[in-house]
């Protein structure tokens, strides 16, 4: 057995492992989550921006999934002073990824108006990353994200879809499909940064180099992340210290750099 299926292998029993916990947690994130309460009414009044430097943080799942694959990520991101940290579920009885995105939107200009922040930042797992990208090149939501961080996401269409093509969703991830196309298309201006984290050994991303980000008109890093599979990304700690230095990041970093996540 050589050493690329030995990988392989291990990173399928991690992500079996992280499934079986997973599934543990899948009950408490299957209702919406509640906005925050607003302040009592005898307080006394402070811009909705005050003592949070950092912007909002949405979290977007993968197909078939909900919220609650982003505890360890939402407590990480905490402990290092991210206060503004809301979870979005999408039905997976939705039949067009257009419709999650419009819904996304939505969300987005509650959380910016309840906040008083210009603009947010959005991580997205899987099919939740493909979303959120529909919204900033095709709904204009490049207006209100300011960084779009995604964890293995099929950017060019993954080859696993027509296996499992009886679900709409799924078919929109193939890399022929409408959407997927449309993504193709110029997105001149595009005032988003992108940051792809995409695994060597991501099972459900074929090829593996599907899940970057390659657009000539969009801001982009696409980071390599070495021996953890499609579910791990979004739950292992060397990712989520990433996603942290990314979201920091200063504005002027430069497109199309890249970097690798190496886990042990």
């Amino acid at each position: 057995m050589g050493l690329v299926q030995i990988r392989q292998l291990r990173a399928i029993a991690l992500d079996l492992g992280l499934l079986a916990g997973h599934l543990l947690l899948y009950p408490t994130g299957l209702r919406q989550e509640r906005p925050p309460a607003p302040p009592p009414s005898g307080a006394a009044a402070r811009p909705p921006t005050d003592g949070r430097a950092h912007r909002p943080v949405l979290l977007l799942h993968g197909f078939i999934d909900n919220r609650s694959v982003f505890v360890p990520l939402r407590r990480s991101l905490g402990r290092h002073g991210r206060t503004q940290i809301e979870a979005l579920n999408y039905s997976p009885l939705l039949c067009d990824l257009r419709t999650a995105a419009a819904l996304l939107g939505r969300h987005v200009e509650e959380v910016c108006a309840r906040t008083g922040h210009g603009q947010v930042d959005v991580i997205g797992h899987s099919l939740g990353g493909l979303i959120a990208r529909y919204y900033v090149q095709r709904l204009g939501g490049d207006a209100r994200v300011h960084t779009l961080v995604t964890l293995g996401t099929p950017h060019s269409g993954t080859r696993i879809a027509p296996l499992l093509s009886a679900h709409p969703l799924v078919r929109q991830m193939c890399p022929d499909s409408e959407v997927i196309t449309e993504l193709r298309q110029p997105a001149p201006d595009c005032r988003t940064r992108f940051i792809a984290f995409w695994s060597d050994v991501d099972q459900l991303m074929i090829p593996a180099e599907t899940a970057r980000i390659d657009h000539p008109d969009v801001i982009s890093q696409n980071i390599r992340v070495n021996g953890i599979g499609h579910l791990a990304l979004a739950v292992h700690s060397s990712v989520a210290v990433r996603i942290r230095e990314a979201l920091d990041a200063p504005d002027e970093a430069p497109a199309d750099a890249s970097g690798t996540v190496s886990v042990a």
